[in-house]
């Protein structure tokens, strides 16, 4: 599977769902490669923080021809992950070229459902040339017991694409994790944040293997209205 993780908006979560789904993977025995295509290069920063055998490789190409340069990267990896750039550019129509499936991280804020239709825009162009290319939203940063944590799927059908049941919640220890090179499923194996990355990897899975739940929308194009 080569999953893109992307979203125009700052602050949406990408690099922290990003890294946290390799790491996921990895754990599971998945041989995983993380390419940072954000020119700021967050992932390499985290990588470079990382203490001992690194779990995965994560390696820099925010370049526009990555889906031309892939193949010679993927031999031999179960899965790899892209770490998109925050803006609509042409790093981030090849990230998309390159995926089988692309995630958008969206946080549950009217400006930022609105924003992701940019993202949306350019898959609907993509797929003319890739009809098989699968791709989701995925609820971030979301506030526990909140009326607008619970109604951003609502929000987010008028793009009629599918979303995730499995979020990832506005929690410290995703931040405290990062900051030392580590990931919750380091820092607190058995806690909500690490239950959460396990289960959002876990459907990310099922959809990039064909088994979307009936109950989703359907992928598609944003409404015009």
């Amino acid at each position: 599977m080569i999953l893109s993780v992307l979203n125009q908006k700052g602050g949406s979560g990408k690099t922290t769902i990003a890294i946290h789904v390799a790491a996921a993977l990895a754990r599971d025995g998945a041989r995983v490669l993380l390419i940072d295509a954000d020119p700021q290069g967050s992932a390499l920063d985290w990588s470079a923080l990382r203490q001992g055998t690194p779990s995965f490789p994560v390696i820099g190409l925010p370049k526009p021809v990555l889906h031309r340069e892939l193949p010679a990267l993927a031999g031999g990896r179960d899965h790899i992950v892209i770490d998109g750039p925050p803006q609509v550019a042409d790093v981030t129509r090849s990230a998309i070229l390159a995926a089988d499936l692309v995630l958008i991280p969206v946080q549950p804020s009217p400006l930022d459902v609105w924003g992701a239709r940019a993202v949306v825009e350019l898959l609907g162009e993509a797929t003319v040339m890739k009809p098989n290319l699968k791709s989701a939203f995925a609820v971030s940063r979301k506030i526990v017991n909140t009326a607008i944590g619970r109604d951003v799927a609502d929000a987010l059908a008028v793009y009629r694409m599918p979303v995730l049941t499995a979020s990832l919640a506005q929690r410290v220890g995703f931040a405290e994790a990062l900051a030392g090179g580590q990931t919750v499923l380091e820092t607190d194996p058995t806690g909500l944040a690490s239950a959460e990355v396990k289960e959002l990897t876990r459907e990310i899975l099922e959809i990039a293997n064909g088994k979307e739940n009936s109950d989703r929308p359907a992928e598609g194009s944003p409404d015009p209205g």
